[in-house]
């Protein structure tokens, strides 16, 4: 093959790649303006508790590392304030910034200022020229802030926060860095504890809850007062609380990071359970049963003297409406549920995410090119 050949094949497949580009890149744009749109809040921040603790365990071996955080962000971008990323002095990392190209320049740029022994803010625009590898066209702009942390360095920081997260306390990350101009910058970064889910009622959706709600990060506690149905085959790594449902969610101590979920195996506990905690300051409350039900115990505990603002916060019924038969299929959809609420979306009805063919259909023969690209 003539190096002229070559020449002539790489200019062809440009111009061809050139032309894709033109014609999807709105496409990336219009499915994270939509996304944009649909997040009325910010997500709860979550950094792993990981992190902090590699990074006291490695810097007492005498090692250097690199905490990469995202600190701001302006527009629809792949990860929210509060994303974290360590690396390592090799290149390895733990963690991530949503992946691509930001990630890669992320690391690499982590590495030069460990050999520099300095920390720097970093400003990422996600516009076509740096993010049509990965798709991450969105627009927005990501601030990432890169701290370094070698030996010797005091990290007593670090520790008061996962001393404060290990006593299920909210703890706050500050971050000071200079950004390129040498200009210092000053961010505080609320960092919540680990949510617990705590599960009334041991049965099928219990059990299968329990289940996904450990994949998406959620401590599990269990109430029930059946002995043989809490049992470590049942609900591995719960913490399981045997004894009358209503006195135990009554003595359980439940925070504004607590998601309680009521899912017993009849209509007098349901409402038993709910009346122990619908007055709580849980983040999430929710009740299963049909409209008919809901409706009767709702009414119930009106007239008990419960405040309607309590009633309102109930979510009743439970889960989100993908029309769920069976208990794994019910307890996909309460996990769906608890997902919304943990990053701001309670009160927002869930859609399909796909761009709409009537505005897929418009954009493309908005779009359409002069002619279609050459086959090779």
């Amino acid at each position: 093959m003539s190096i002229l050949y070559c020449e002539a094949l790489g200019n062809h497949l440009s111009r061809d790649f050139a032309r894709i580009r033109a014609i999807f890149s709105p496409l990336y744009a219009i499915i994270c303006r939509s996304r944009a749109r649909r997040r009325l809040a910010p997500p709860r921040l979550f950094i792993v508790i990981d992190l902090f603790s590699q990074i006291v365990r490695r810097t007492e071996l005498g090692e250097t590392v690199a905490l990469c955080t995202v600190v701001r962000t302006r527009g629809s971008t792949p990860q929210d304030k509060g994303a974290a990323m360590l690396v390592l002095r090799d290149g390895n990392s733990i963690g991530t910034l949503g992946g691509g190209c930001v990630e890669a320049e992320v690391r690499v740029r982590a590495q030069r200022l460990m050999t520099e022994n300095q920390n720097r803010l970093l400003s990422f625009s996600l516009n076509q020229d740096f993010g049509w590898d990965d798709g991450l066209v969105c627009g927005g702009v990501m601030d990432i802030a890169i701290q370094i942390f070698a030996a010797g360095d005091s990290t007593g920081s670090i520790q008061s926060i996962l001393a404060e997260l290990s006593a299920n306390r909210p703890g706050l990350w500050v971050v000071d860095v200079t950004d390129e101009s040498q200009k210092p910058a000053h961010f505080e970064i609320q960092i919540p504890p680990t949510p617990t889910l705590l599960i009334a009622g041991a049965g099928h959706v219990g059990r299968a809850l329990a289940l996904i709600a450990r994949q998406i990060d959620f401590k599990v506690a269990v109430v029930d007062d059946r002995a043989d149905c809490l049992s470590p085959s049942n609900f591995p790594d719960a913490q399981y609380i045997l004894g009358d449902i209503e006195v135990e969610l009554s003595r359980y101590k439940i925070e504004p990071w607590t998601y309680v979920v009521i899912v017993t195996r009849g209509h007098r506990h349901d409402a038993q359970a709910l009346a122990a905690v619908v007055r709580s300051p849980a983040a999430y409350v929710g009740l299963i049963g049909s409209k008919r039900k809901i409706h009767t115990i709702l009414n119930e505990l009106h007239s008990q003297g419960v405040p309607r603002e309590c009633l309102a916060k109930v979510h009743a019924p439970i889960g989100l409406e993908i029309a769920a038969v069976t208990p794994a299929e019910i307890a996909v959809s309460i996990a769906a549920e608890l997902i919304a609420i943990r990053h701001g979306r309670g009160d927002v009805a869930a859609n399909p995410m796909k761009v709409p063919a009537d505005k897929l259909e418009r954009w493309l023969r908005k779009s359409k090119p002069d002619k279609p690209p050459a086959r090779l």
